[in-house]
């Protein structure tokens, strides 16, 4: 199948290549020419396990092809999925105005059994004003069709390839089949291929993504509750997870959520709700314990350090929101670096994939490490934001020797507090006693 993919962030670039991968003819567009030039040279801007070559050998098949071009692209297509940016506006509803002025410059070069497909995640209604619009631009009823996401950042690859189910919205037969058709190469070992209503697919992206972050958020709630408590979160945690009905999937305690679809799609979820008349308390009870459970290492840093933090110096390990991703997008990992930074405090911070992100934004205010072990030269203590793997089996006896003060905060839960105690550790996790 011919394909046009409208966008190269992070969803349409792994769609595209993905697609491509699979046999098909895939062209991306974006307005930015720098990144189509680097892309046309198979240099990706993201960092996603194997995402860079699986673009390099699907462009020297000919498959794969990048182009500001949007003409060129649509006309020939078969399919054109919509993949732009609906980023959080100041109302925490989706802003939408990328995704109009593509459905007005495709409009002119669509076939008549073109299949126009929504990728990104916009507010339940969309496609139906979308088939309005190109009604309107093009004096036909065009074929547009939903197609959600579900991808992991880190694991997207796998996610695409081997999904869980395909969930598409037609209000047609014709768009089905065509979809259908498309997901065959991905849907070998029985997966369900899910047809609904637009409306329904919209939905069914949102209340996904709620439903993850109400997990994280809840068994945030209930770590905390465990330390007044006197309970140790982990056991709670085996305790319910072997439950069938409960399971133990996004029941990790943490310092929060972050990345681009969590924080958004819970307020956009939230902002529909309430103009459709509803109190979205679940929802916004969700966003405010995620943005309060960021602050959960700051209360204890402070706390340890009695408030004067001016002077100290801190080894941050893990920038990105989650290991295997460079994405920093409401990473807690930031605001506990604003924290020290406003206080007076030296920052160390090291990240397998993050920190050219994160150098961006503080520059020379945080020194950048190349090596995990740099990063605690002369530390007062070492907050881990992040559980890369790199961090979970630590040369302790390097750590006590380039260390000011032997203490750890570990956000992640990454060691056990009795073994941090034997090795001489200062040791606070999130939902245990410290030791």
């Amino acid at each position: 199948m011919k394909i046009a993919v409208i966008g190269t962030g992070y969803v349409g670039l792994v769609s595209g290549t993905c697609f491509a991968n699979s046999g098909n003819e895939v062209t991306c567009v974006d307005i930015d020419e720098a990144k189509i030039d680097a892309l046309n040279r198979g240099e990706v801007p993201i960092y996603e396990p194997g995402l860079e070559e699986m673009v390099a050998y699907n462009l020297s098949a000919e498959r794969l092809s990048f182009t500001t071009d949007l003409a060129a692209a649509v006309a020939p297509a078969e399919i054109v999925y919509l993949a732009v940016g609906t980023p959080q506006g100041d109302d925490g509803a989706a802003d939408l105005s990328a995704l109009w002025a593509v459905v007005a410059g495709v409009a002119p070069h669509l076939q008549e059994s073109t299949v126009v497909v929504t990728k990104s995640t916009v507010p339940v209604g969309t496609n139906a004003r979308i088939f309005a619009q190109l009604k309107e631009l093009t004096g036909r009823e065009c074929h547009v069709a939903s197609n959600p996401e579900f991808l992991k950042e880190g694991a997207a690859i796998d996610d695409f390839e081997k999904p869980d189910r395909v969930v598409v919205g037609v209000r047609d037969q014709f768009a089905a089949d065509v979809l259908q058709q498309l997901y065959e190469p991905f849907l070998r070992t029985e997966h369900p291929f899910l047809v609904m209503t637009p409306e329904s697919a919209e939905m069914t992206k949102y209340v996904a993504n709620a439903l993850l972050a109400t997990k994280i958020s809840f068994i945030n709630e209930m770590a905390n509750l465990c330390e007044r408590m006197g309970g140790d979160i982990n056991d709670v945690r085996r305790g319910i997870g072997h439950d069938s009905r409960i399971g133990f999937a996004f029941l990790f305690p943490g310092v929060g959520y972050g990345g681009s679809c969590f924080p958004k799609d819970v307020r956009a979820l939230s902002a529909m709700s309430e103009e459709h008349g509803l109190k979205p308390r679940m929802l916004q009870a969700v966003d405010e314990v995620n943005q309060n459970q960021k602050n959960v290492m700051i209360a204890k840093v402070d706390a340890h350090f009695k408030n004067d933090l001016a002077g100290k110096t801190f080894a941050v390990w893990g920038l990105a929101f989650k290991p295997k991703t460079d994405d920093i997008r409401e990473a807690p990992a930031l605001v506990l670096i604003d924290h020290l930074l406003a206080h007076g405090a030296n920052v160390q911070v090291h990240d397998p994939e993050a920190m050219p992100n994160v150098r961006a934004i503080y520059g020379d205010k945080i020194q950048c490490c190349e090596r995990q072990s740099q990063a605690l030269e002369g530390a007062d203590a070492l907050v881990i934001m992040t559980e890369w793997s790199d961090y979970k089996r630590p040369n302790w006896e390097e750590m006590a020797q380039m260390m000011r003060s032997l203490t750890v905060f570990d956000g992640r839960n990454l060691y056990e507090p009795k073994r941090m105690k034997e090795r001489g550790f200062r040791y606070y996790s999130v939902g245990r006693p410290a030791v």
